[in-house]
């Protein structure tokens, strides 16, 4: 369940709002394109995240750690951290960023496979809950680095299960060819030897097998991997406290064809697969928090119909605003903001003003007349929308919008073209 629905606009004609705000009225005040996302769908989706897992595992201590990487905006963090929500991070600056939105140290996680020596440090200083290390060489650094600052971080071992899933190759991040990760035939001796360290105070191990996850049956196979791994550390006399069991699960992007399972199917299985083990858990959901939190919009500028037949709606939003699409063929419902009289649909392909064939939303998109000036929608782009986006040929940076009840708050304001170019500087010799 979203927070976009269809409403009487100002001329009675059916419209797309977001809570009790015409999407017209931002595009009015913002311009387009503009990302605009719904403080109640943010704090519906990660409370019903919440609650089915305490109703399903009511006597365990749980940590929903938000991943930060799906939408790093300060203000959707903080609108998740005032629900007691902790922070997935992969880098010092989502970590800083965090912490800038409330999230507490202690429910901070930090992962990712190339962690710098400086991003260590800085996560030992902060007091993380935890430090996801995915290789030997990075246990070895982490030792170094925690023994130069008389600390003893809180460590978990990222382990690879060798399951993979997820609806692209790219988010796919379970098999044993992946990056990231150790694989179980290092694992223990690993965490045996981070338990050796006098720098080092292992706590627990994680895995991550990928993103878009529609089908539960790979993430229970993951999950009884690691439970047979916690058990035989448990036997090898080694201290685990904590599994982490990463993120992952699905949305449904519309009328795309995912059927993902609700998240009280996910918590029965996580309950039915770990029962009779006493131990803490760790999720970091992220895309199934804020996906369909949020929309893009954006305008047409015009049709351009082709004598081949192909027909182009040419939109003033591109790739380098929404990524997704291009990167990973990945699949936005697209619809106009007026619902219009329900005029017979053509297909279209929805293309931006970017030079590359690349920057393609759609092909062959089934839509109802639009057109020039028309503001058009692109649903459930909450999540790896925003935070993805670039400045490529040199567009301005897209602004971000935050809706609670009948107000509207721009949480990134769009750079002038001036302040782009203020940011760069010219040699002396090219004076």
């Amino acid at each position: 369940m979203d927070h976009f629905e269809d409403r009487p606009g100002p001329t009675g004609e059916a419209e797309l709002w977001c809570e009790g705000v015409r999407l017209a009225d931002i595009a009015a005040a913002v311009g387009t394109p503009v990302y605009v996302y719904s403080t109640a769908t943010l704090e519906r989706h990660y409370t019903v995240f919440r609650d089915a897992l305490q109703a399903a595992m009511p006597a365990r201590r749980l940590l929903v750690a938000y991943a930060v990487k799906a939408n790093s905006n300060l203000a959707v963090i903080r609108t998740l951290a005032r629900l007691g929500a902790g922070a997935d991070t992969v880098s010092e600056g989502e970590i800083r960023r965090a912490l800038a939105a409330g999230v507490p140290p202690e429910r901070i996680v930090f992962s990712g496979v190339g962690k710098t020596d400086a991003e260590l440090a800085f996560a030992i200083r902060t007091g993380v809950c935890e430090i996801n290390v995915e290789a030997e060489a990075e246990l070895d650094r982490l030792a170094v680095v925690a023994e130069a600052l008389g600390a003893r971080p809180a460590i978990a071992i990222r382990v690879n299960p060798d399951v993979g899933a997820g609806g692209h190759a790219k988010i796919s991040t379970g098999k044993a060819e992946s990056k990231f990760g150790v694989s179980f035939s290092e694992a223990r001796r690993l965490y045996a030897k981070a338990a050796a360290s006098p720098w080092l105070r292992p706590v627990g191990v994680a895995c991550h097998i990928g993103s878009q996850i529609t089908d539960l049956a790979p993430l229970q196979a993951a999950f009884v991997r690691m439970r047979s791994l916690v058990e035989q550390l448990r036997a090898d006399g080694l201290t685990v406290e904590r599994l982490d069991l990463g993120g992952g699960l699905g949305v449904p992007y519309f009328d795309a064809p995912e059927a993902p399972p609700l998240p009280a199917l996910y918590a029965a299985m996580v309950a039915e697969t770990l029962a009779g083990m006493d131990i803490d858990l760790a999720f970091e959901p992220g895309r199934l928090i804020v996906a369909n939190a949020g929309v893009m919009l954006a305008t047409a500028i015009h049709l351009h119909p082709r004598a081949e037949g192909r027909r182009f709606l040419v939109v003033d939003a591109a790739m380098n605003d929404l990524l997704r699409p291009s990167l990973y063929e990945a699949y936005h419902r697209i619809r106009p903001v007026r619902a219009g009289d329900g005029g017979p649909e053509e297909a279209h392909d929805v293309v931006g003003p970017v030079c590359e064939t690349g920057d393609t939303f759609a092909r062959d998109r089934m839509l109802p007349p639009v057109e020039a000036g028309d503001l058009v929608a692109f649903l459930s782009a909450g999540a790896y929308g925003a935070s993805m986006s670039s400045e490529y040929n040199s567009r301005p940076l897209v602004p971000e919008v935050l809706v609670s009840g009948d107000r509207f708050s721009v949480i990134r304001r769009r750079p002038t073209h001036e302040e782009m170019l203020s940011r760069e500087t010219v040699p002396d010799w090219l004076a």
